[in-house]
């Protein structure tokens, strides 16, 4: 069975912009950077939640465009915010540390530490690989708060056990 690709792969728009090999893709945010609102409801942070569990078991990815790459990142970046959090995390507590996770800083693609050096290709220059890292900043953090949001849904107290079984998975077995 394959894994679940992008749906944004058939999207190619004037307005979408791509660095290095990583599309950058609206996104509907309340942190400020560069992604504008997409016309749509459905944006890919919704889709990297969407696709997160079913595509957690997944060892290979096949790459089917810049889409691809950035619903890799962002699964990775879920996987690490779950590994994060533990069972007795309380609401405001999750807050605090996905916070701190998102606003850390990070590799890009090129940089010696990125994980997915072999998937992904480095920015052509220091403008590009200063907008893909204000946008992935950005990304992350819609992404985090949306994460603690379906993680908390019933309660604030507790954290929800059908995210958090997958703590231990390894998505291509990586991690940022």
């Amino acid at each position: 069975m394959p894994a679940y690709h992008s749906t944004f792969l058939t999207e190619e728009s004037a307005d979408n912009r791509i660095v290095g090999n990583i599309v950058l893709l609206p996104i509907h945010s309340k942190f400020r950077g560069p992604a504008y609102t997409p016309e749509q409801e459905y944006d890919i942070v919704e889709e990297v939640l969407d696709l997160f569990r079913a595509n957690s078991f997944f060892k290979n990815f096949d790459i089917n465009g810049p889409a691809d790459r950035l619903l890799i990142y962002g699964i990775l970046f879920v996987s690490d915010c779950l590994s994060k959090l533990n069972k007795s995390v309380n609401y405001k507590e999750a807050v605090k540390v996905l916070n701190n996770l998102s606003l850390d800083s990070f590799s890009l693609p090129g940089d010696i530490g990125f994980p997915l050096n072999s998937y992904f290709q480095p920015p052509a220059n220091r403008n590009e690989a200063d907008l893909l890292r204000s946008y992935l900043q950005q990304f992350r953090q819609e992404l985090a708060d949306r994460l603690l949001s379906r993680i908390y849904a019933g309660d604030e107290s507790t954290p929800s056990k059908y995210w958090l079984a997958f703590t231990k998975r390894r998505f291509m077995n990586t991690s940022l």
